[in-house]
């Protein structure tokens, strides 16, 4: 199953590949993974991936999570042989076929690792607890920083806030607003969250 939330070929892109693995089958799905990633790696455009690895006998699937520089080099990557020769490898361990969700923009700040596949919560929701993060962040760093920024251009100012801020949101705020706010951006899920 394939979704793309943004047809923009110039956006980052995150992909959720879930996948049930045959029972004894764990060790050389995971060895075959490891090896799956090292070769994106060396790829033009690859930014980093993540497995979660089953958290309990009731949700055995693994989930791959891995991003993009842009649609072009993601589809660069997925139709190379170097991919599609451990796939086939891959697609034999399983016990069924995998599951692929893509996505982009501030949808991938809202992704949960237990949620397969992944559905992002309605758009007002996502720019609401963004918001809720954003606007401290940016409070605290004028708060601290504030008389040192004010003696710099506004240029290099506008861009050493929106690092810090970036960098904050996508590495320390996104992820625990998400957690937080679970409850409210994916109800169903009823806080399946880990």
């Amino acid at each position: 199953m394939t979704t793309h939330t943004n047809q923009d070929t110039h956006t980052p892109l995150t992909v959720v590949v879930s996948r049930r693995v045959k029972i004894g089958e764990e060790s050389a799905f995971e060895q075959l993974s490891s090896q799956m990633t090292e070769r994106a790696a060396s790829f033009p455009g690859y930014l980093g991936a993540t497995m979660f690895r089953p958290s309990s006998p009731d949700d055995p699937e693994y989930r791959i999570v891995f991003k993009f520089r842009d649609r072009d080099t993601l589809s660069a990557w997925e139709d190379s042989p170097e991919r599609t020769e451990l796939l086939e490898q891959i697609e034999a361990l399983l016990a069924k076929p995998s599951e692929r969700e893509v996505t982009s923009g501030i949808v991938t700040w809202f992704t949960l690792p237990g949620q397969n596949p992944v559905k992002p919560p309605p758009k007002w929701k996502m720019t609401f607890v963004s918001w809720l993060a954003l606007y401290p962040a940016v409070t605290l760093v004028f708060l601290l920083f504030g008389d040192l920024l004010a003696q710099i251009p506004l240029l290099l100012r506008t861009m050493a806030v929106t690092i810090v801020v970036m960098l904050l949101m996508s590495y320390v705020l996104m992820p625990r607003m998400t957690r937080w706010f679970a409850f409210w951006l994916f109800p169903k899920k009823n806080h399946d969250v880990r």
